[in-house]
């Protein structure tokens, strides 16, 4: 059952954040995103306030807290800027969260349990140039080789690229069985034949890191296989599971940005005699981000319930994923039309959340993709089955990985 109103923890959680956004992120995010430079004491400060293991288990060096605070936590980020909610999806949602649900004790003690307590930041590398919706067409292997893998290959759009210790890296170990052959693998930055080079030009999120792996002849220990061979696929899509929440919980933040813009300029500005909020076009635009704030709100809160109940969301993540980010899309250009000619620059904020609100439409399953998956539900060609490892229900003490 959803319960709508917070806990007295998750207010502190969502206080603490945007406290931390206000003072810390706010007066320096629009150098940053025009220098296109990362800030890695961002990274820092997040750890410092327990931020990097939120709905991590505490015997792991996490926070223990439910699934939703981690939304919670992304919107107030993205509210930021969206580079530093992604810096967390990644670590969080698709690295840590993965090992989490797939690791054995000896990878989650080695690698979950120092980026829980953000000593270490953990990236994914998933997406090849010539791989992305069609995560079967990558062309990276891995060869066994005595008691080590050889991998070969390289990745693209990859957040924290020259940032992240470890990684987590999708690779065929068949190709002959095309997606029952890709397997999941732990790799580190540190680990002969690995390099990495950030992209450059980007229309939006220059705040964040982004860019290509590369691996070439790189050894990686057996022991650092995730799940069984073969189970790579299947541990990617769950991983999209946790990635994708966190990503719709983010467009909540960036509604909310826009929002708060849009409605302080439309106290500022006069037109015609009045406040431009007095007249009724720009109250339509204000209505409907208000309204795509909400909606979006209450299908990643459904998503997170379900989280917190053990169970399997893919069709409700995807839904969230799906609409908060073209509602937050829509606002953003909204923004900008509620600014006028003050919206196309970068005097106010606006212009950078319109830039930034266009890659969450397109990474972790475009819009197009999303449109397809709910259809196929609702026809009936699509169905979940329960995963053969589940994430760990909230509270964590009461936890079965086994479904």
């Amino acid at each position: 059952m959803m319960n709508f109103n917070f806990s007295e923890e998750q207010e502190m959680v969502r206080k603490m954040v945007r406290s931390y956004v206000d003072k810390e992120i706010m007066p320096h995010i629009g150098e940053w995103d025009a220098a296109s430079h990362f800030e890695p004491k961002v990274l820092k400060r997040l750890a410092e306030l327990d931020l990097m293991g939120v709905c991590i288990p505490e015997e792991y060096g996490g926070s223990g807290m439910d699934y939703n605070t981690l939304a919670i936590v992304c919107e107030e980020l993205e509210r930021g800027d969206t580079a530093f909610r992604t810096a967390v999806s990644v670590h969080t949602g698709l690295n840590s969260l993965t090992v989490l649900q797939w690791g054995n004790e000896e990878q989650k003690q080695k690698y979950l349990v120092p980026q829980a307590k953000g000593e270490k930041v953990g990236g994914f590398g998933l997406t090849e140039p010539g791989a992305g919706s069609d995560v079967a067409a990558m062309q990276t292997t891995a060869v066994k080789d005595g008691d080590h893998y050889i991998l070969n290959g390289s990745k693209t759009w990859i957040s924290l690229c020259d940032v992240a210790d470890y990684f987590l890296v999708f690779a065929y170990t068949d190709k002959t069985q095309k997606h029952k052959g890709i397997s999941a693998f732990i790799v580190e930055r540190e680990m002969p034949g690995f390099s990495s080079k950030a992209i450059k030009g980007k229309l939006g999120i220059r705040a964040g890191n982004t860019g290509e792996l590369f691996f070439d002849d790189m050894k990686v220990p057996a022991e650092n296989m995730l799940g069984e061979e073969g189970e790579g696929f299947k541990i990617a899509m769950a991983a999209l599971d946790n990635g994708r929440f966190t990503v719709a919980a983010g467009a909540c933040g960036q509604i909310m940005a826009c929002l708060e813009a849009s409605v302080n300029y439309c106290h500022e500005r006069k037109t015609f005699g009045k406040e431009i909020g007095k007249h009724q076009l720009v109250q339509q635009m204000i209505a409907n981000m208000e309204a795509g704030l909400q909606m979006s709100r209450l299908l990643v809160y459904k998503a997170g319930c379900l989280k917190n109940e053990g169970k399997r969301n893919t069709r409700e993540t995807s839904m969230a994923k799906w609409q908060a980010c073209n509602f937050a899309n829509e606002a953003a250009n909204d923004a900008v039309q509620v600014h006028g000619a003050y919206g196309y620059s970068n005097e106010y904020p606006v212009e950078r959340y319109l830039r930034n609100s266009k890659a969450p439409v397109l990474y972790e399953g475009t819009r197009e993709i999303h449109t397809v998956m709910q259809a196929e539900y609702v026809l009936g060609y699509r169905s979940d089955k329960p995963l053969s490892k589940s994430l760990p229900k909230w509270p964590f003490e009461e936890a079965s990985l086994e479904v």
